[in-house]
């Protein structure tokens, strides 16, 4: 667990949850302990770590297993996702359906295992991770951000389904947040064209993931109680000015 699944699941942590990583990967691409081990080494929280394909109805199955080993599932925090940028004309079937796979089908499978548990217990809430590029077409990246939209309005479309079951889901649409996407897969943060673009955007500076770990953490706490099938944009403002 990287980059901001990381910071979600070290936040929600320190305020007092119980945490199931739930990840292809165990090592984060930062570097450092892994994310349970870290937890369990920083704060009073328990944390375990099971091996997920989000793809897969099994491995999600088996991730809530062991949250129940902790009581229960109060909170899913659908956050894996790839990135894919290419020209669309060259973009192949197999592309197109592993990025749907991923960031589509992965957010549908742990929404539906996750509230499947939630709707057996007191409710509960989802937080799905989509973009600012589910917001809007980039012909650069069209598999992206078409996946991305597609999260947006399942997040609309489950928030409606689920609503009288008690769960609440809501959707982060992050801009730039300085993570190993942004810095190694697809090199802004540090570059020419970061630094122009950061000077476009209101606050002046790219998010990091605190900032999607605090948004996450309203959305799933009490303070976000009556929040149920919104779209928060995280973007220092980008969007706004066009």
């Amino acid at each position: 667990m990287s980059g901001n699944g990381r910071a979600i699941c070290r936040t929600f942590a320190e305020h007092g949850a119980d945490i199931v990583v739930a990840d292809i990967r165990e090592d984060p691409r930062e570097g450092g302990l892994p994310t349970h081990e870290l937890i369990e080494a920083e704060t009073d929280a328990s944390a375990a770590f099971v091996h997920c394909d989000v793809s897969e109805r099994g491995d999600l199955e088996a991730a809530m297993d062991a949250a129940a080993e902790f009581g229960g599932v109060d909170v899913m925090v659908n956050n894996a996702g790839i990135f894919r940028g290419q020209e669309f004309l060259s973009v192949t079937e197999e592309e197109f359906e592993q990025i749907f796979d991923i960031n589509v089908k992965g957010v549908f499978l742990g929404t539906q295992v996750a509230g499947q548990r939630m709707a057996d217990a007191d409710g509960g809430a989802v937080v799905n991770l989509s973009s600012v590029a589910g917001l809007e077409g980039t012909g650069e990246y069209v598999s992206y951000c078409t996946s991305k939209g597609a999260v947006r309005l399942m997040t609309y479309a489950t928030a409606d389904a689920l609503g009288p079951h008690g769960i609440r889901v809501n959707a982060i649409h992050p801009g730039v947040i300085e993570t190993a996407m942004t810095t190694d897969d697809v090199p802004i943060v540090g570059s020419e064209q970061g630094e122009q673009m950061k000077q476009t955007i209101p606050s002046r500076r790219f998010g990091d993931p605190g900032d999607v770990a605090d948004c996450a953490l309203f959305l799933a706490s009490d303070l976000g109680d009556y929040v149920n099938g919104e779209s928060l944009v995280l973007d220092g403002g980008m969007s706004s000015t066009g």
